[in-house]
């Protein structure tokens, strides 16, 4: 009596969901190049209107000025990837600067001490974080909503009405962001180094897809047996490590540090994710089409400040692209999954 492999609906549905994460990171580098194509879009439009807008150092300007958001936004992007999201990033980068520059300035403690404990205090507060989601189980956006008022708090606390001026602070430290390697800026340099180590870990590691594992499906994670509430603390842990180390380079970008540094930045990082493809509902998403979100804004942010526009334009039109973003994501997800579910009933 022979017997037939008769394929199964969990079998079906199974290959249904790896059909559909494929076609899902064919979407996701789709999106990338869609923004690499709005971007020189706006390049060459604003380039006729205004020839200056086209040179080296504009573009260079620009870079410098995203590459705090870039390195925040790579640590979002883990955290977003899992469902959650970090509003607190913000008082993080601006209580480690000023952490950093007091340390330098009241301490004498060197410029490799200061760094270093900068980005460890940064770890610290992206685990307390990770402790209030994943361990007392607050939802991401109540936690966060805390302790962005509790950070920026303890940096009023401790600021005490002073601030770290650029006199006061080491010129190795200043020279961080003011030095160059083959004529590229310092800053930018980190920036790309960051992303791209964090791209190659998402893609390549077990940890990485399984942190993609937990934004597709949550429920399902847990039944596998993937450690998501290990995961979870771990991508806030690497958030908060991210805005430490902007933290650090903020100082030494900008010299002068008040307990007001960094204030909004939340909303930008958060816009960069979005705007880069990273789906706000979790699961999908890269490193890299978060840093090209960045770097569409803030060379639209440039382009309308060239070309004298006023400031109403300059957030309707980063509102527009975030609502559109948002809502191209929904639209593809809810697509995908009413696929996804047709697939399993067969």
């Amino acid at each position: 009596m022979s017997v037939r492999a008769i394929d199964s609906p969990s079998s079906s549905a199974l290959s249904g969901r790896l059909g559909l994460e494929r076609t899902l990171t064919l979407v996701a580098r789709l999106r990338e190049v869609g923004i690499v194509m709005v971007l020189l879009a706006v390049v060459a439009i604003v380039t006729i209107q205004a020839p200056l807008f086209f040179s080296v150092s504009n573009f260079e300007q620009i870079l410098l000025n995203v590459s705090l958001i870039a390195i925040v936004a790579v640590g979002q992007t883990t955290v977003v990837l899992t469902r959650n999201v970090d509003l607190s990033v913000g008082s993080v980068v601006g209580l480690v600067a000023f952490a950093t520059g007091d340390l330098l300035k009241e301490h004498s403690l060197g410029v490799a001490g200061a760094i270093a404990v900068g980005c460890l205090l940064g770890v610290g507060l992206g685990a307390f974080n990770g402790l209030l989601v994943a361990v007392a189980k607050v939802p991401a956006i109540v936690a966060t909503l805390g302790t962005l008022y509790v950070y920026r708090g303890l940096d009023f606390l401790i600021a005490g009405g002073k601030q770290v001026s650029a006199i006061d602070l080491p010129r190795d430290y200043l020279g961080i962001a003011s030095s160059t390697v083959l004529g590229v800026p310092t800053l930018i340099i980190a920036a790309a180094l960051i992303a791209l180590a964090a791209a190659y870990l998402l893609r390549n590691s077990g940890a990485g897809r399984q942190l993609y594992a937990i934004g597709s499906n949550p429920a399902a994670a847990e039944v596998v047996g993937i450690p998501t509430q290990r995961l979870i603390f771990g991508a806030f842990v690497v958030c908060g490590l991210c805005a430490g180390i902007a933290g650090v380079l903020w100082g030494s970008r900008f010299g002068s540090v008040n307990a007001l540094a960094a204030s909004g930045l939340e909303l930008q990082v958060i816009a960069a994710v979005v705007v880069g493809g990273v789906n706000i509902f979790g699961g999908s998403g890269t490193v890299v089409g978060a840093v090209l979100g960045a770097v569409l804004l803030a060379t639209i942010e440039n382009a309308l400040r060239i070309l004298h526009l006023s400031e109403f334009w300059l957030l309707a039109i980063d509102g527009a692209i975030i609502l559109l973003a948002v809502g191209t994501d929904a639209a593809i997800r809810g697509y995908f999954q009413r696929i996804l579910v047709r697939t399993g009933r067969r």
